[in-house]
């Protein structure tokens, strides 16, 4: 288990600066060639919706309008059964321990459809702190950019394949990440799990809306809505 927090440089005109970069957590090898072999092998039986900037993906989560900031259960059934497993082994890692996902993203990038996901921020009214991405089929690069005055600050973090990566902390809020089209050079999917924010957890506003959430996520019995 690798953890960026201290040993990230930034290079300026050869010279390399070292700093903190607090929230990056990268586990090698989290999954084996067999578990990814099957993992990928359910994901294709069921469908790929197009998505947007090349993508295809999978939705395991309950619906959301995050403009009107509204949720409900809707035809969310759960997380699906192969990931039980997952979430059992994240829950080894000291960070990880109270983990609890509400919602699965699988996402297929082809470098034929030029795929690739721009510098965003995800939503942290419903998500909560933590997201972590399984990646699989092949190696790619995670870049993290973060805007200083008219300057921008790009970092790589290279992502091997089967590897697990969690954004938490500063890296989660104040600074982008992307997939550039450059980093797909064969077939990449993905699991990306997020947990619930403050707000719909016990003592929040809409805890009694997120306890009835994460009951249906935890039984393992979704199909990709």
């Amino acid at each position: 288990i690798y953890d960026a927090e201290e040993k990230c440089a930034v290079s300026k005109d050869g010279d390399a600066s070292w700093f903190a970069l607090p929230g990056v957590l990268l586990w090698e090898d989290f999954i084996s060639a067999e578990e990814e072999a099957e993992l990928v092998s359910h994901m294709d039986q069921s469908t790929w919706n197009l998505s947007q900037s090349g993508r295809r993906k999978q939705d395991f989560g309950p619906k959301v309008n995050f403009k009107k900031k509204k949720v409900r259960v809707g035809h969310f059934t759960g997380l699906p059964a192969q990931s039980c497993k997952l979430v059992e082994r994240m829950h080894q890692e000291q960070s990880l321990k109270d983990f609890s996902p509400v919602e699965q993203c699988n996402l297929d990038y082809s470098p034929e459809r030029g795929a690739h996901i721009d510098p965003h921020l995800d939503d942290t009214w419903l998500w909560g702190e933590r997201l972590v991405t399984v990646n699989m089929l092949s190696d790619t690069t995670l870049t993290l950019s973060l805007q200083q005055g008219e300057a921008e600050l790009h970092v790589a973090v290279p992502l091997p394949r089967r590897s697990l990566l969690v954004l938490s902390g500063p890296v989660r809020h104040t600074w982008k990440h992307a997939i550039l089209r450059a980093h797909i050079s064969q077939r990449r999917v993905c699991s990306t799990f997020r947990e619930l924010s403050a707000e719909f957890l016990p003592g929040g506003a809409q805890a009694e809306l997120g306890s009835q959430l994460l009951r249906t996520a935890l039984t393992f019995t979704g199909v990709p809505l």
